[in-house]
């Protein structure tokens, strides 16, 4: 095996997870990948540093996806009022519609409108664009500039947020008493855009704060204060930046903040990167860095992320606490509807029910109402979950907690988790 070949083999996952992330169909993937490792190949022998082949490979996986998108982007006879009714993102999930983007795009002069198209969604060189319109190259970068000013003075977002601490709502130091039942309706059909695991939706403008409380004492343990900072950019993909004070109830012990990014889209929800602290050096790890990443952050295939549409598939069937579920990978489903009686106020909610997706041995309920938003989240440990570090199964270390059965399978609860949404 040549030296080529060893370093392709050793990053081939990564240059699969950057191509397989922004295009859309499997076949036009593969038809890319092909190209780079071609390219890369005629081209090895200019690399002067090997150290450097991962960076230099997706460098080459980057041009030819562009390559890709101003060859569909070719072909796509989109007129220039139509811009005042959509804003295009190509992303794995193809094209999406931002009604922000489209609002603040209407409100431009057609000049800029005009502009930005042919810069941003034609992806044309800026002399191109002075052929086209029959300007000097000159003019070209002074209307790009101005139109790029004019969006950004009438965007309703302020990007640079001045970052510090969050004043949220208080969360209350116990577990409000809570009542579930199943109502025996039909489950309704839900928008749910929230992180998973974190409950904030990552847009512009969202914050957030939640707590985990101990179960069967219902003492709150930790809060956490979450906030989207600003737009980011991960390998190309556009996201926002998410932070995360994370303290104990008490306020006692040091606080951890955490910074991440993720992304949005209209049927998929991901993280896409996490900043890890290691001494004195920040640690950016992304959705290319395998298992350092997709172990903690990475959810469903090639971390496509959590699915945002939902409605009942039959993948998993509740009957009171028994659960029976296909087998598949990746097991979320909504699995009934009940209402939610806590701190003295009722919530029509579905079930979302978790099994061991994000975690091996863990089970999660997840009751969001119709705006797609959780009411109360709670977590199940198998019983024999962590048994060397615990030493104990869970029902003899929590023996008045609820269970769940699943598949013959006992899960004993664990904690509840609450956001400032229901206060």
């Amino acid at each position: 095996m040549d030296a080529f070949e060893e370093l392709l083999n050793a990053n081939r996952r990564a240059v699969e997870r950057f191509v397989k992330f922004r295009l859309t169909t499997l076949s036009d993937a593969d038809d890319v990948l092909q190209e780079v490792y071609l390219t890369a190949y005629q081209k090895f022998h200019q690399l002067k540093n090997t150290d450097s082949f991962k960076p230099w490979i997706i460098s080459i996986a980057r041009n030819k996806c562009n390559d890709y998108f101003r060859h569909i982007a070719g072909q796509m006879e989109l007129p220039l009022e139509d811009l005042t009714e959509k804003e295009l993102s190509y992303g794995r999930h193809g094209i999406t519609e931002t009604d922000t983007v489209r609002e603040t795009l209407s409100l431009l002069a057609d000049k800029d409108k005009q502009i930005l198209y042919l810069y941003f969604w034609k992806e044309l060189p800026q002399a191109e664009i002075a052929r086209l319109l029959h300007i000097p190259i000159g003019t070209v970068k002074s209307r790009l500039y101005t139109a790029k000013q004019n969006f950004k003075n009438r965007y309703p977002f302020v990007t640079d947020t001045v970052r510090g601490e969050l004043i949220m709502k208080h969360l209350p130091e116990r577990l409000p008493e809570y009542k579930i039942e199943a109502t025996g309706k039909t489950p309704f059909s839900v928008k749910w855009e929230e992180l998973m695991g974190w409950f904030l939706v990552p847009r512009l403008g969202e914050k957030l704060s939640w707590g985990m409380y101990d179960i069967p004492s219902r003492q709150c343990n930790h809060v956490y204060d979450m906030q989207v900072t600003g737009k980011a950019m991960v390998h190309g993909i556009e996201g926002v930046e998410l932070t995360a004070r994370e303290a104990d109830y008490s306020g006692k012990k040091e606080v951890i903040n955490r910074t991440f990014v993720a992304q949005l889209t209209d049927t998929h929800c991901r993280y896409l990167a996490t900043l890890r602290t290691d001494g004195d050096v920040r640690n950016y790890i992304t959705f290319l860095d395998g298992d350092a990443f997709m172990q903690c952050w990475g959810f469903g295939e090639d971390n496509c992320g959590n699915e945002t549409n939902l409605s009942p598939k039959g993948d998993i069937i509740r009957n009171g606490n028994v659960v029976t579920s296909a087998k598949k990978d990746f097991l979320l489903d909504i699995v009934g509807r009940y209402t939610v009686t806590i701190g003295g106020k009722s919530y029509d909610t579905v079930c979302v029910l978790d099994i061991e997706t994000y975690n091996c041995g863990v089970v999660s309920e997840q009751f969001l109402d119709k705006n797609g938003r959780t009411i109360l989240w709670r977590r199940f440990n198998r019983d024999d979950w962590a048994i060397d570090r615990y030493k104990h199964k869970w029902s003899e270390q929590l023996p008045d907690n609820d269970r769940l059965i699943v598949n013959g399978v006992t899960y004993v609860q664990w904690y509840d988790c609450i956001t400032d949404y229901i206060l």
